[in-house]
């Protein structure tokens, strides 16, 4: 049976004593009872595993001792979305569990000309990517930005393969067609629910940026992240 997870951001080595959180420790304690000298499992979101027991079952203040460090490597490809927030917080929030779920590296919220929520709660969204994280058994959290406005994102930007998903008519190609699989860093932008404006869309074009379609019917904002994540992390 496989050990409790938690996450301990600040976690670098084996054989020290460390204090959790107050929720850790509540959760530890009070919901899953755990006694003195069981064993739990902690990573802190930069690759590395630590098992670990119990030394102090304090409900405020649980103490463990690390036992043992793994190294877990990390794909090989790193994927960078870029995604406008929704005026749907659970929608958005939905996108980035499942974008941790699949093993996306990177997200950038994208502040665009029709962006219309602004406003980034960081401490909450982070949360949301910690939970994954754990739910997914990861060990690898994925590096959250705080909004970046479109004209310095593609002018900053040096991935190896750079993309933007659009719904306008044009020349446009399939992103699984266009993805090069030698090639592990990736970025692709994803627009607001009114779409990037033409301009943005040439900006990208002049900053060597590739139009792709995500297939044949218009996807909602979160779904189009959450699909071209898959693509580019699966293929």
């Amino acid at each position: 049976m496989a050990l409790p997870f938690f996450y301990k951001e600040d976690l670098v080595a084996s054989g020290t004593d460390v204090v959790l959180d107050e929720a850790t420790s509540k959760h530890i304690v009070q919901v899953l009872r755990m006694e003195k000298g069981e064993q739990l499992q902690l990573t802190n979101g930069k690759g590395i595993l630590f098992t670990a027991e119990i030394t102090d079952n304090n409900r405020k203040k649980c103490a463990v001792k690390i036992l043992q460090t793994f190294d877990i490597p990390h794909s090989p490809s790193h994927i960078t979305i870029a995604i406008s927030p929704v005026k749907n917080n659970t929608r958005f929030e939905w996108f980035l569990e499942k974008a941790t779920e699949i093993g996306v590296t990177e997200i950038i919220p994208l502040v665009c000309t029709r962006t219309e929520k602004t406003a980034f709660k960081f401490d909450r969204m982070k949360s949301i990517l910690v939970s994954a994280m754990l739910q997914s058994q990861q060990c690898w959290l994925p590096l959250l930005h705080e909004p970046t406005k479109f004209n310095e994102l593609v002018k900053s930007s040096a991935q190896q393969q750079k993309f933007i998903a659009h719904c306008m008519d044009g020349d446009k190609r399939s992103l699984t067609d266009l993805n090069n699989e030698s090639l592990s860093s990736k970025i692709i932008l994803i627009g607001p629910e009114g779409d990037f404006t033409a301009e943005e869309i040439d900006q990208a074009l002049l900053h060597h940026f590739n139009t792709v379609s995500l297939g044949d019917t218009r996807l909602r904002t979160e779904t189009a992240g959450m699909v071209a994540g898959a693509l580019l992390c699966i293929i």
